[in-house]
């Protein structure tokens, strides 16, 4: 398999779902609400319950394609990128077509790119409650609800996050989700 055809399978798996999570919002999108003009791309914000329900499919969206596309076509062997890294293109065409961000989060074992690591006090609460055990950590502040839940770092993925390690236990990685909100 070719890194083109991981590509497109990782786009095409997360697109499906997450577009039609995104579009299904309670809140309007049209352009009388949003202010958008034809052929722009202008970001509806959305209530605070419509985006915490966003937030959990479109992490279950992600974590799912994560774990099948590394379980069934990824192979260390071919010089493929790992399934994490090809989506994060995925998650820059989400930030520019939805204004919704999405980011990997270290909680356990070793931070295989320095951004993945917790920068603000909302990320490093959220490592803190992923590492307790806690399925998720979130808060809605200056019109942004943030959602980071976890994502499980199975055996394989163990060999480069905890190469050191004396058993082969899933550990924890997470995914931060901001969504615009409306204020109130």
């Amino acid at each position: 398999m070719t890194t083109a055809n991981l590509s497109t399978i990782v786009f095409a798996a997360v697109f499906v779902a997450a577009g039609s999570l995104l579009a299904s919002s309670d809140e309007s999108t049209d352009a009388a609400k949003t202010g958008a003009v034809e052929g722009t791309s202008t970001v509806a914000t959305t209530t605070v319950e419509a985006a915490r329900r966003q937030a959990e499919i479109l992490h279950e969206a992600m974590h799912s394609t994560l774990q099948i596309t590394h379980d069934r076509f990824y192979r260390e062997d071919e010089g493929l990128p790992i399934p994490a890294f090809s989506m994060k293109e995925v998650f820059a065409e989400i930030k520019q077509k939805q204004g919704v961000s999405l980011r990997w989060l270290v909680v356990e074992g070793q931070a295989m790119n320095t951004d993945h690591k917790a920068k603000t006090d909302f990320e490093k609460e959220a490592v803190k409650a992923l590492k307790s055990g806690r399925g998720f950590h979130e808060q809605n502040e200056n019109g942004v609800y943030q959602r980071a839940a976890a994502i499980t770092l199975s055996n394989h993925c163990l060999k480069c996050h905890v190469p050191d390690r004396r058993d082969t236990r899933d550990r924890t990685a997470g995914l931060v989700i901001s969504i615009p909100v409306a204020s109130n």
